[in-house]
């Protein structure tokens, strides 16, 4: 053989070597990760549940918009946990319709070796905490390392995002959608692109690569805190199975 074919072998074998590697770090790396952070998460809402008794998720629970008692209460003010600490979880009802029982656990800090290739959700030390005024910013990859944003430019309008802590369930709706440069800081702001302004409303902001397999640009999910359902009232029904899937596991 002459040496051009050698080369040529040698080429192609490279070649399906590179995309044997992409397809293992986008896709099955990937759903292992994602398939380890739901253990996790369950993990995590079995402590809660064990430590604070909830009532049954199975239970009929009126409609989040129907306001009940038991969710009228003021937020519990999340304390503020250690770097590297897992202190919540985060439900998408919209994603579940992609990923059955969709959950996320919630870790402090954005370091991205320790908690975001983990397939965490980082949340940013500098922003508030779910229960207060101000923007409680999270970030997680969207095409690896089972960080499940990849439905995040599928969001409608009033589409729920929920955070469930020791406490309760903290109910954010879906308001808006943007795509800014990565060196657009100023969506970490109390108030969103308006750095200096005193917050008065609890934000959620959901932060992601943009698009798909490539780091261009980021793409930015703003949902306002709706309502608190603290955990003795047990689950929002929205997200009923997916919490009872932690509980049964």
């Amino acid at each position: 053989m002459s040496v051009v074919g050698v080369l040529g072998e040698l080429l192609i074998t490279a070649g399906v070597l590179v995309l044997l590697f992409l397809g293992w770090q986008l896709w099955w790396n990937d759903f292992i990760v994602a398939g380890q952070q739901r253990t996790d998460a369950t993990e995590l809402s079995q402590t809660w549940t064990k430590d604070h008794p909830v009532a049954p998720s199975n239970t009929a629970q009126p409609e989040e918009t129907e306001k009940p008692a038991d969710t009228a209460a003021d937020p519990v003010v999340v304390e503020q946990a250690n770097h590297g600490d897992d202190f919540a979880i985060l439900y998408v009802p919209r994603f579940a319709e992609y990923e059955k029982n969709y959950s996320r656990v919630i870790t402090e800090g954005v370091d991205h070796v320790a908690i975001l290739n983990a397939g965490r959700v980082g949340h940013y030390p500098d922003t508030q905490l779910p229960g207060e005024a101000g923007n409680f910013v999270l970030a997680a990859h969207r095409s690896a390392y089972g960080g499940g944003m990849h439905w995040i430019t599928d969001f409608r309008l009033g589409d729920r995002i929920y955070v469930e802590t020791a406490d309760g369930w903290y109910s954010y709706a879906f308001r808006d959608l943007e795509f800014v440069p990565d060196t657009q800081i100023d969506v970490l702001a109390p108030v969103p692109r308006n750095g200096g302004v005193t917050p008065t409303d609890s934000i959620i902001t959901l932060t992601s690569c943009n698009p798909l397999w490539s780091t261009a640009e980021r793409v930015i999910a703003y949902g306002v805190f709706d309502s608190f359902r603290p955990r003795a009232a047990g689950a929002p029904a929205e997200i009923t199975s997916a919490v009872a899937a932690h509980e049964e596991s």
